[in-house]
């Protein structure tokens, strides 16, 4: 073997010949001789392939059509089989399949294809990252007819099919399941296919209806008989590790699932109604990673202002809105643009949404008595240079994140208010002496998230000025707007993802003078006003002119900008 593709290299030049003398004579037996070029660094992977590929007279395939993976392929060999060996099905003709693998001298896995289709299978050698992304996408339109699923369940033996569940389970493998398990599988995956953050079951008297919350609204996707609720609950709830045979109280769970290489966390919550257990699941795409600062849609000048704040040695950034507004997203980014090896950074969560490297986090745990308050008196013996905080919610939390901040630590935390103004005022009616707040706070960031037009299908149309004065908006003689129009890429919504829209608030010297004076949330609100400040509304209209968004949107999630 070695001589013959020393004579390939040196007749087709795809390696160096003399690079590759050198290394089979160093080549110890033991070792395979594909496993041993493509562990190397010496040549390419597409070199090793391709060279294999001559000497093997099979071809290389560089590019893999999805469209071209032959359906028996995909409803015969199971996902995970075909992820762990590297192998997809690129054609099939005259009842022969051909399968390209990133292995060229591994032929048991093409064998046992073969017996698995019934068909005589050709090789063919592709790069692993070619094939592992053709696997990803080809398994993915196997979007199953869900209301078929649900009829091959038979009502009078479903207990005996929720089955075990490994952790992490793939859904795309769902070769020789049970009925109700390809059922659950399915909803998640179509959830996931369609950027849903939650899955709601929703019993009624008759029917069950599967929701899926898409950008912050709400779609009915499926209806499923009565009678399928109490063993779609209980996979469910043996996927997320609870009790099966707990109905009547409210129980919560979580627990993890992947889409090929693609992880995701659900976190499960249960509620007994009167047509049976209500059960939502909160979806969590590892994937996507972690916001930067920068993609969060915030002004260049909101950008400049945030970021200066976080270089502070010490103090108090409150991060407010309602829930569902992004703000843990947000102080997420926070904490990665000031992470560094030279800063101790420990987060008080409830719960941990997303590992962040080279950071402690900390769940709380309220039946442990693992409070924010008692995890926060820990913490400050931890040496911290920043702290997180997920909520503050009560006079004591407020108390000791404020003292947090004055013993010189930087601290983020989140309050549930309308407007940055109305932190400073919830601080004080929590019962905080005003000295403390004006010389702790140094920022107050409120959000909102509305929904991106689609940029496919968004229209450009005349900007109603009458319209606009009547809505109370100054349109600062806007002459267009965009409007939502729907296509398929946006579920025909006209929207697809959402962005940030921001009021920030930096506390200085005069906003501290009305801290000190107790004065109402609106009198704040004017002197940052007068200070440069931004309003929701504000922001929002710039990105509706920007073409961002809709005037629609702006309108559903932002008051008013009356003191």
């Amino acid at each position: 073997m070695k001589e013959k593709l020393l004579e390939i290299a040196r007749r087709t030049k795809v390696v160096d010949e003399i690079a590759l003398k050198e290394f089979l004579d160093r080549q110890v037996e033991d070792v395979r001789l594909d496993q041993a070029l493509l562990s190397k660094s010496l040549f390419s992977e597409e070199q090793v392939l391709k060279l294999f590929a001559a000497y093997l007279d099979v071809p290389f395939v560089e590019q893999i059509k999805v469209d071209a993976v032959p359906e028996d392929f995909i409803a015969k060999i199971p996902a995970s089989y075909a992820q762990h060996h590297s192998l997809i099905a690129t054609t099939a003709e005259n009842g022969c399949i051909t399968v390209a693998t990133s292995q060229p001298l591994s032929m048991y896995p093409l064998d046992n294809v073969g017996k698995m289709l019934g068909r005589a299978v050709k090789p063919a050698l592709a790069c692993r990252a070619a094939i592992t992304d053709a696997i990803n996408a080809a398994y993915e339109q196997r979007v199953a007819v869900l209301e078929e699923v649900a009829e091959e369940m038979d009502a009078q033996n479903l207990e005996g099919l929720i089955g075990d569940v490994a952790s992490s389970e793939d859904l795309l493998d769902v070769v020789n399941r049970p009925p109700v398990i390809r059922l659950v599988n399915d909803i998640l995956f179509r959830a996931l296919q369609l950027r849903a953050s939650d899955v709601h079951v929703h019993p009624f008297e008759e029917k069950v209806v599967v929701r899926y919350r898409i950008d912050g609204l709400l779609y009915d996707m499926l209806s499923l008989d009565q009678r399928v609720l109490p063993v779609v609950v209980s996979r469910i709830k043996v996927m997320a590790g609870m009790d099966i045979a707990e109905r009547r109280m409210p129980q919560d769970g979580r627990c993890s699932v992947r889409i090929g290489p693609r992880e995701v966390d659900l976190r499960v919550s249960t509620v007994p109604t009167a047509y049976g257990e209500r059960t939502v699941l909160r979806l969590l795409d590892k994937s996507t990673g972690i916001y930067t600062l920068n993609d969060l849609g915030m002004s260049d000048l909101d950008l400049k202002r945030v970021d200066s704040q976080l270089h502070r040695p010490h103090g108090v950034f409150f991060v407010t809105g309602p829930t569902g507004s992004g703000k843990t997203t947000t102080l997420y980014a926070f904490l990665k643009r000031i992470n560094s090896a030279e800063k101790n950074v420990i987060t008080i969560e409830d719960p941990i949404e997303y590992q962040l490297e080279g950071i402690s986090q900390i769940q709380v745990a309220h039946r442990k008595g693992m409070t924010f308050v008692t995890a926060l008196r820990h913490v400050l013996r931890q040496d911290p240079d920043v702290i997180m905080v997920g909520e503050v919610r009560d006079n004591e939390t407020a108390r000791m994140v404020i003292q947090s901040s004055l013993t010189g630590h930087l601290v983020f935390s989140t309050v549930h208010t309308n407007d940055a103004a109305g932190a400073i005022t919830r601080m004080l009616d929590l019962g905080v002496e005003p000295y403390l707040v004006a010389s702790s706070v140094i920022g107050v960031l409120a959000q909102r998230l509305v929904r991106r037009l689609c940029p496919e299908c968004k229209e450009c149309v005349p900007a109603d000025s009458a319209k606009l004065q009547e809505m109370d908006i100054q349109h600062r003689g806007m002459e267009t707007i965009y409007i939502p129009k729907g296509c398929d890429k946006c579920f025909n919504t006209g929207y697809r993802g959402r962005t940030g829209i921001y009021e920030f608030m930096v506390v200085d010297d005069r906003v501290r003078q009305c801290i000190y004076q107790r004065e109402t949330a609106g009198a704040i609100k004017k002197v940052a006003l007068e200070a440069g400040m931004t309003t929701l509304r504000m922001d929002g209209m710039i990105k509706v002119e920007q073409g961002q968004t809709s005037l629609e949107e702006v309108l559903r999630v932002a008051q008013t900008d009356e003191n």
